[in-house]
């Protein structure tokens, strides 16, 4: 079917390459579709560096608003989808660095306790969560928290090879760093984890840091929400 006769419903059967050609002709229902797309994806990697899931939200919001701007100009030297998660990357770490130097200069000024500041940054209770036993659920929880510990170099790494199956290749070119170091850091990464998880780990991997759709829906309608406040001119 030519792109220009593809019809709003048949946005989710898009390929992401027709769904970007709509979007730079400011086509709003491709843009929910392809944050519908990979929301879990970039979620993901920004919870893996902001370690929080609010903090997350925020970021994965940044970063489809400035891909929705960027999209004319994609060229399409890598995948669209490694495309957005470079942007996703780079808005959850220019986040930490703020982050950090806050936390900095509160304890340097001696304004409030160190747990003040943590106590913003921690995660949103597994509520409402539909799981298939509570095994399972206690088994994620520790999983996320064990991912959480891990070193800032290698927790990114270890989500997109191990929870999101990316290749190496695709991981390098995501986080723009040496194949060889994403090796590195892989095998680092599950070392340290697996005196905690041992044979857990390989079957609550998948579902660590779930994406339920209340919080898909709510960076889609934050997103969208911002388009309408700054409206754009329409071709």
């Amino acid at each position: 079917m030519p792109l220009a006769l593809v019809k709003p419903a048949d946005r989710a059967c898009a390929t992401d390459a027709q769904l970007a050609q709509r979007i730079a002709m400011k086509d709003l229902t491709a843009l929910q579709a392809l944050m519908r797309r990979h929301n879990q994806r970039l979620y993901r990697v920004a919870r893996s560096i902001l370690r929080n899931d609010a903090d997350a939200e925020e970021a994965v919001q940044e970063a489809f608003y400035k891909a929705y701007q960027a999209i004319p100009r994609f060229r399409g030297d890598s995948s669209l989808s490694t495309w957005l998660v470079r942007i996703a990357a780079n808005e959850s770490n220019r986040r930490l660095r703020k982050i950090n130097r806050l936390a900095t200069w509160l304890e340097f000024n001696n304004d409030a306790e160190r747990g003040d500041v943590t106590a913003t940054m921690t995660s949103d209770e597994f509520s409402g969560q539909p799981e298939p036993s509570l095994a399972r659920a206690q088994t994620r929880q520790l999983l996320e928290a064990r991912i959480d510990q891990l070193p800032d170099l290698f927790r990114a790494v270890f989500v997109l090879r191990a929870v999101e199956e990316l290749s190496v290749e695709e991981t390098a070119a995501c986080l723009g760093i040496p194949a060889a170091t994403v090796r590195t850091r892989y095998f680092r990464a599950r070392k340290l984890l697996r005196a905690f998880l041992q044979s857990d780990m390989g079957d609550g991997v998948a579902t660590a840091f779930a994406f339920a759709g209340d919080r898909c829906d709510r960076i889609v309608a934050a997103v969208m929400a911002r388009l309408d406040a700054a409206p754009m001119s329409r071709p």
